[in-house]
């Protein structure tokens, strides 16, 4: 059987990106290599993994887009779920991220936003599904 094990995003700065990540989410850290190119946060089951250009350039020689290159946040997001998204999405703007959508609830119950990281990730906070 095969499980989802990593969620890994290449950024300009590892250090940076866990850093946002802890002060916004209050997330833990729970690696980070000694050349800083390569950095994990403790999310639960699946990991949320960052890794530097650098790195990303000797894993793929051929290259891909960054997510910092396009003004338009990529078509991928990672979502994040908290009992309280308005909370969250200030202090991801209080962080640094920029609003692409403010809190908004769904016909379905949901609560949903939208931000951009510093680092050019697209994030959905919400509200787990079905409450």
């Amino acid at each position: 059987m095969i499980k989802f094990g990593y969620a890994i995003t290449y950024v300009s700065n590892v250090e940076d990106t866990l850093v946002f990540f802890e002060k916004a989410f209050g997330m833990k850290r729970r690696f980070l290599t000694d050349e800083n190119d390569y950095g994990e946060l403790d999310t639960g089951n699946t990991v949320l993994a960052f890794a530097s250009h650098e790195l990303g350039s000797r894993n793929l020689p051929n290259g891909y887009v960054k997510a910092t290159d396009s003004s338009q946040p990529l078509g991928i997001e990672i979502a994040l779920v908290t009992e309280d998204v308005g909370s969250a999405h200030e202090n991801a703007l209080r962080y640094g991220a920029t609003e692409l959508k403010s809190p908004e609830a769904k016909p379905w119950g949901q609560v949903v936003s939208y931000v951009r990281c510093p680092s050019g990730i697209l994030l959905e906070l919400c509200t787990p599904i079905g409450q």
